[in-house]
């Protein structure tokens, strides 16, 4: 139930472009955790990182794969959901405090603007894969690596909708 004093909340400032993400950054004085991904379908395994990521510090940022880069990354076929509407619904989770999309092949530009103090990926990758580790490290921070929810996949979940789909129409 809706109160006056907890109205539902507008997510939409927290989806930001770059300069809005750097003075963001620049303003804010906490610890600022930066995980990225292309976050087609939500599922589990996604809110699982999201929220592990957030217990890392005080603010989570989320780099967001544009819709060209995840074409580029994953195919024709995706992503399934826009970029807005993939950043509107990351932005509207409590984990998470600001979404910026990024065209460039990783997130390596955008991590350097943002300077984190921890850089968080899910557990399919090492230390040594993940893009910014280095850089993180360099300035003081951490590398934090979480483990992979089991059974949950964007890739398995549109290949199991679309058998649903081709077994349905027979």
């Amino acid at each position: 139930m809706v109160t006056p004093d907890r109205l539902p909340f507008d997510p939409t400032p927290r989806v930001m472009d770059w300069p809005a993400a750097r003075r963001w950054r620049e303003e804010f004085e906490g610890s600022v955790v930066f995980t990225n991904g292309v976050f087609d379908l939500l599922h589990p395994g996604h809110v699982d990182v999201l929220t592990a990521a957030r217990r890392e510090g005080e603010a989570l940022v989320v780099g967001l794969n544009s819709d060209d880069s995840v074409r580029r990354l994953k195919g024709p076929d995706r992503p399934v959901r826009s970029e807005a509407e993939r950043a509107y619904v990351l932005a509207a989770l409590e984990a998470v405090d600001a979404v910026v999309v990024f065209d460039q092949p990783t997130p390596l530009e955008l991590i350097r603007l943002l300077r984190p103090d921890v850089l968080v990926k899910g557990g399919d990758y090492s230390e040594a894969t993940i893009v910014g580790a280095s850089e993180v490290r360099a300035g003081g921070g951490r590398v934090v690596i979480v483990p992979i929810t089991p059974g949950h996949s964007t890739t398995s979940t549109i290949a199991r909708l679309r058998d649903q789909t081709s077994t349905s129409s027979h």
